[in-house]
């Protein structure tokens, strides 16, 4: 239609319900004028030629917000609308200056079911013509979906989220990056990994869209030359990539840092890590006894995030140790193993307790290799409590730490104590003490619930810093 007006209105609507004399006085007049209902093709009643939109198609084609909304077109194209019942407003419109007499001035529209929760995305994909770029894949009608995918390889063992067109759009909404940005060439295989294809990983990995920021930057620090995620992968120790978050979006997506933060039970914590590793997995080819070499591996290699607890901390957090400033949203990567308790329930000084973690500390990797795994040192509220009441910064406690750690070359030279292992005597040369760890190997967070005085260690690879691997933090960009 070139010229006239176009109405779209449904019955569950008061609003709609009242102005039905006036849609039948527009219909009976000359100028012509389309009436779409969205929910019942009888309604408005009284009226010839309704049009059934309860596919919602006009609806979603005209951006239709509230009903009743009427639309006046000129030359096929729209030159005004009116949304809800305006009395003076529909007699500007239609140049009609009886219309409506008796009924009241004003009532407000009802919520098109166009833009109902859930709809609208539906109504993009089917009529809005989504540039999906992935191909699809058709499983039988038959075949349950779950095993389909697991059957295919897709799956890290665990049930995977099905990635439909519909979750896929959903997820791309997360972000403003074009669906087809190319975030780079994921090791092993070196495949191009677009925004697309790591958002579909992120619905297979169960996450919300909200957490497609933290999930690209995990992405972005995997691909970055210095993290190796090739030498992580290829490596046959326990290691794989661990995600650390700091600054408010961390709370914002409803990220754990307290109680069990290392644990299950938090839906970012444990979709983040997944999410990268299914893109590691279905993207990059690496997977365990192909490029993927460990020999014992790491549960953590299913997920491995979490947020540090700045909230009431004393401490900088780690995000500013490493550069940012304070309250920007980053992410830290870093290769590593398992979590390794502490327990100290009895230490009252931070000497005494600084002790106890440099004992901890020592035996990662074994105690007598030196200089070649990083760690994170994470420290609970309580224990940083101790620290805090007698005025240790983590500068202070990373430097009695490096004290504490300066390892004597006797000990640890290869054959000490009659063991083989050990640090090789060309290695130590004439030293006398040699550091358990690189110049900033050693990373401190705060992280776990306020009861409890334990803490924990995560190993590093064993071929940490420019050998291997060296963590990375970049910028989480919304």
């Amino acid at each position: 239609m070139n010229e006239g007006f176009v109405l779209v209105a449904k019955r569950d609507c008061p609003t709609c319900e009242l102005v039905q004399p006036v849609v039948r006085e527009l219909v009976a007049g000359t100028r012509p004028i389309a009436v779409y209902s969205q929910d019942d093709p009888t309604f408005p009643e009284g009226v010839a030629g309704v049009r059934d939109d309860r596919a919602l198609e006009v609806s979603f084609r005209l951006a239709i917000e509230t009903v009743p909304t009427l639309i006046r077109l000129e030359g096929g194209r729209e030159v005004e609308r009116v949304v809800g019942w305006q009395r003076d407003e529909w007699r500007a419109l239609t140049g009609l200056n009886s219309l409506g007499e008796g009924l009241p001035d004003w009532r407000p529209g009802c919520g098109s079911k166009s833009v109902e929760p859930g709809i609208l995305d539906e109504l993009e994909i089917k009529y809005g013509q989504v540039p999906f770029q992935a191909r699809r894949i058709e499983i039988g009608e038959h075949e349950d979906e779950f095993e389909a995918m697991y059957s295919r390889g897709w799956s890290d063992g665990l049930p995977t989220v099905p990635p439909t067109r519909l979750r896929v759009h959903r997820m791309l909404k997360g972000t403003a990056r074009d669906p087809g940005d190319v975030l780079g060439l994921l090791p092993p295989d070196l495949q191009p990994l677009t925004v697309e294809k790591l958002a579909i990983n992120a619905v297979m990995a169960g996450c919300a869209p909200e957490y497609m920021p933290v999930v690209i930057a995990a992405v972005e620090a995997a691909l970055s030359e210095p993290f190796n995620m090739h030498g992580v992968l290829a490596t046959t120790m326990f290691c794989g990539p661990i995600a650390i978050v700091n600054g408010p979006i961390a709370r914002a997506i409803g990220m754990n840092s307290r109680g069990n933060a290392l644990g299950q039970g938090n839906r970012a914590n444990a979709t983040i890590g997944r999410a990268l590793q299914l893109c590691v997995r279905n993207v990059g080819g690496g997977r365990p006894q192909g490029v993927d070499r460990s020999t014992l591996g790491t549960p953590g290699k299913y997920t491995f995030c979490f947020a540090e607890d700045e909230a009431g901390s004393c401490w900088e957090p780690l995000s500013v140790e490493r550069g940012f400033a304070q309250g920007s949203n980053t992410l830290t990567l870093f290769a590593g193993d398992g979590v390794h308790g502490i327990v100290d329930q009895q230490s009252r000084t931070p000497e005494s307790l600084a002790r106890t973690f440099a004992l901890s500390l020592r035996g990662v990797n074994h105690w007598k290799l030196a200089q070649g795994a990083d760690a994170i040192l994470v420290v609970s509220p309580e224990h940083e409590r101790t620290f805090k009441a007698a005025g240790w910064d983590k500068a202070r406690l990373r430097q009695e730490l490096e004290t504490l750690l300066l390892l004597p070359a006797e000990e640890v030279v290869r054959g000490a104590g009659g063991i083989a292992e050990g640090v090789p005597a060309a290695a130590l040369g004439d030293r006398k003490t040699v550091p358990k760890f690189r110049k900033g190997g050693l990373l401190i967070v705060r992280a776990g619930g306020d009861a409890g005085m334990f803490s924990a260690v995560i190993a590093g690879w064993g071929a940490s810093g420019p050998i291997g691997s060296t963590p990375v933090t970049v910028a989480i960009k919304e």
